[in-house]
């Protein structure tokens, strides 16, 4: 049997550039809702101290803030560190937005009581290593508290539609596994006392399949940049498979799509 090296310096140099591109901002923003109700399951407490993994533009950091924990986001990219400071400026929320690697978070052990992280650490390349530095960072009887796509979502059909165009990293696992109960014990293991998830729906709500398609590629870097490297006939037959699968996960009637997306909410105390 042949093992696959996988270079993870070199994959996560290329996803941080590709989270760099378009606004993921932008995206943040729509899914607000998925921070907020993820908060509010870990019944976070006043004063303590809480840590989100792969921050982006600080969506769960500026809603745990709002419980009055003591809050650090960490995050890769620049750029939208500095889109978190301007909100949490503009909510006069205390939050301070480091820059870091969740495979390697520039924290000392047992840190935080607890440890966030909304569809951002399921898409580090070295899963065993991201979940160790979860764990590692928490205090015993701390918790852990996730928000990650499912395998089966609207999210993971749009990355298998793009991998047909450009295939992911040889060997890196799917992003997906962390939305799956039976991954999240593998990577999680011995170093959490219980662990509890729920299964939610957040919808994307656009006034076309179109404005979806146009959406996600203008903003979303993985679809933007897998655009941007095929040629002009792969281009629109992409953007064709984009708009057919808004299309076909559509809920509503009429011109406007409604687009559910089911995520797995993960809550787990630290041994």
């Amino acid at each position: 049997m042949t093992t696959t090296m996988i270079d993870f310096d070199a994959v996560k140099t290329r996803q941080r550039q590709t989270w760099a591109s378009g606004d993921y901002s932008a995206v943040a923003a729509r899914i607000v809702p998925i921070a907020e109700r993820l908060v509010e399951a870990a019944d976070l407490t006043a004063g303590s101290v809480v840590l989100d993994v792969a921050t982006g533009s600080g969506n769960a950091a500026l809603a745990a803030a709002r419980t009055g924990a003591v809050v650090t986001g960490v995050d890769y990219v620049t750029s939208l560190l500095n889109r978190g400071r301007v909100r949490a400026t503009a909510e006069g929320l205390p939050v301070e937005f480091k820059e870091g690697d969740a495979e390697n978070l520039p924290f000392e052990d047992a840190s935080f009581d607890a440890v966030l992280s909304v569809v951002g650490v399921m898409f580090t390349p070295d899963q065993e290593g991201a979940a160790a530095e979860l764990l590692r960072v928490c205090r015993s009887g701390g918790t852990i508290a996730l928000a990650n796509w499912t395998p089966s979502s609207f999210v993971g059909d749009m990355f298998r539609t793009v991998a047909a165009y450009v295939p992911p990293p040889a060997g890196v696992k799917p992003p997906g596994l962390w939305g799956t109960e039976e991954r999240l014990r593998e990577l999680l293991g011995d170093g959490v006392s219980s662990l509890h998830t729920a299964l939610r729906t957040f919808v994307f709500r656009f006034r076309s399949a179109e404005e979806f398609a146009e959406f996600f590629r203008t903003n979303y870097g993985p679809v933007g940049k897998a655009i941007e490297a095929l040629d002009e006939l792969d281009q629109q037959r992409l953007w064709d498979d984009l708009v057919t699968l808004g299309r076909t996960q559509n809920r509503a009637q009429g011109d406007a799509v409604a687009i559910p997306s089911d995520y797995l909410e993960v809550i787990a105390v630290r041994r």
